[in-house]
């Protein structure tokens, strides 16, 4: 990517080829599918998985994409990062943005805390479409999944604890490889806590918009990982992966910190007959020492005054810093001129330190 190249002409969408839905690689037992593609008795999916490519659509689905926040507190600096790239790639391809809020981990969110994110991603301009899903009521969904791959012998229950595997290695990123050590069956005496996907060797390859050709071995670097937790909460690859189809998402615009989530969801989509979108992961935004802002490094929470200097911010991380003829500018105006500017390979690489809040 080079930077020198982007011109702020114009905007052109740009058509890429797009992955056809294959509904049918595992083969749903029809009241678990009915569970997996309908909430509140609407079917959002196809309700015959051998359907659906029977038909070839030379024509891609039209651009749907999501800012899918967790509700453990307010947005950050951070958050407005990725949630404003995602929001400008669905705006520049006149696509759909969809608001999804995880909070699948109940412990964790915070009361009042997604009202409070509604209200910032207000202030900032960032309007989405439709009614914002909340992946707490959509646990049958989850399960019928679950229950699908356990079916296929997909899934097999795991009685390990946290100090059980702190001996395990660690890949690239600092997770644990998980062993294997209940993938044969549990060991005698042994208790099934949580339930895990069994992951078959292979590379994962896939493309990414700003990062170009990568690739992971998952069942190397990550072994089997979980899809239901100890605490019988479902886990985020799961939920994540079911929902963008249920959702219609073709393009998933996040947080570069995700990135290495991609094959783990892939492995899934696959598994699961389901389509994967096109991915694209923006930089990080850290504090003076070099750690992300989040909640656990004590991020600010994104001011509702003054936000037209905060989004100038925001748009120059992303590599789209407005010209001087905008200072003062409205967030309307602002957004106004990044969607018609927008080019994602302007987007750098490299993470942007914090400003302070003006």
């Amino acid at each position: 990517m080079v930077l020198a190249k982007c011109a702020w002409g114009a905007f052109t969408a740009r058509n890429a080829a797009q992955t056809l839905p294959l509904w049918g690689r595992l083969r749903f037992p029809r009241r678990l599918l009915r569970n997996l593609t309908r909430v509140n008795g609407n079917a959002s999916m196809p309700a015959d998985p051998a359907q659906s490519v029977a038909v070839l659509n030379p024509l891609p689905p039209p651009y749907t994409g999501r800012f899918a926040p967790s509700p453990t507190g307010p947005l950050h600096p951070g958050s407005l990062v990725a949630a404003l790239a995602s929001w400008l790639d669905a705006r520049a391809a006149g696509g759909r943005w969809l608001l999804r809020m995880e909070d699948l981990d109940r412990p964790r969110c915070v009361a009042g805390a997604a009202d409070t994110i509604l209200r910032q991603l207000e202030a900032y301009g960032l309007q989405w479409d439709g009614a914002v899903v909340f992946q707490s009521t959509r646990d049958d969904a989850y399960a019928a999944a679950l229950d699908a791959l356990k079916a296929h012998g997909k899934a097999y229950p795991c009685a390990c604890t946290r100090a059980q595997l702190a001996q395990a290695p660690r890949n690239p990123e600092g997770e644990r490889i998980y062993p294997g050590t209940c993938r044969n069956g549990l060991l005698p005496g042994a208790v099934a806590r949580a339930w895990r996907l069994r992951v078959s060797p292979g590379t994962i390859a896939f493309h990414d918009r700003i990062h170009g050709e990568l690739s992971q071995d998952v069942a190397d670097e990550v072994g089997d990982f979980i899809v239901r937790r100890a605490d019988q909460l479902f886990a985020y690859q799961l939920a994540v992966v079911v929902d963008d189809a249920w959702q219609g998402i073709t393009d998933v615009v996040r947080g570069a910190d995700l990135l290495w989530n991609t094959p783990r969801q892939m492995v899934l989509q696959t598994l699961l007959g389901l389509p994967s979108p096109r991915y694209a992961h923006v930089p990080l935004v850290t504090n003076a020492a070099g750690q992300k802002l989040s909640k656990q490094t004590l991020a600010p929470a994104l001011p509702l005054t003054g936000c037209s200097a905060v989004l100038a911010q925001a748009l120059a991380a992303l590599g789209h810093p407005p010209p001087a003829w905008l200072v003062g500018a409205t967030p309307a105006e602002l957004l106004s001129w990044a969607g018609a500017h927008w080019q994602i390979e302007c987007v750098p690489l490299q993470s942007a330190i914090a400003k302070p809040t003006p």
